[in-house]
C-alpha cells in the first residue's frame, strides 16, 4: 500500500515536472519565433533601404549629370579632333 502510493507519487512528481519543461519549451519557442519575426522586418527595411541607395548612386553617377558637372563646374570640354594624340603601344 505504501509502496503504491509512493508510486503514484513519484509518478505525479514527473508528470508536474514533464509538464514544466513542456510550457517552458513552448514559452522559448514563442520568443524565438517573436525575434525571428522582428528580424524578418528589419531584413525587408534593410534591403528597402539598400534599393533606395542604389537608385540614389545610379542617380548621382548618371552621365548626363557628370557631364553637366564637368562642363559647369570645372570647365571641362571636349577636345578638338586636331587636339587628340593616339598613343599606339
Amino acid at each position: 500500500m505504501i509502496n503504491s502510493q509512493l508510486t503514484v507519487f513519484f509518478l505525479t512528481i514527473a508528470v508536474l515536472l514533464s509538464s514544466f519543461f513542456v510550457i517552458n519549451a513552448k514559452h522559448q519557442n514563442r520568443k524565438a519565433f517573436v525575434e525571428l519575426q522582428a528580424l524578418k522586418s528589419e531584413q525587408y527595411d534593410m534591403e528597402t533601404k539598400w534599393g533606395q541607395l542604389q537608385l540614389e548612386q545610379a542617380t548621382w553617377a548618371a552621365h548626363g549629370r557628370v557631364e553637366q558637372i564637368a562642363s559647369k563646374d570645372l570647365g571641362m570640354i571636349i577636345p578638338s579632333m586636331d587636339s587628340v594624340s593616339i598613343v599606339k603601344p
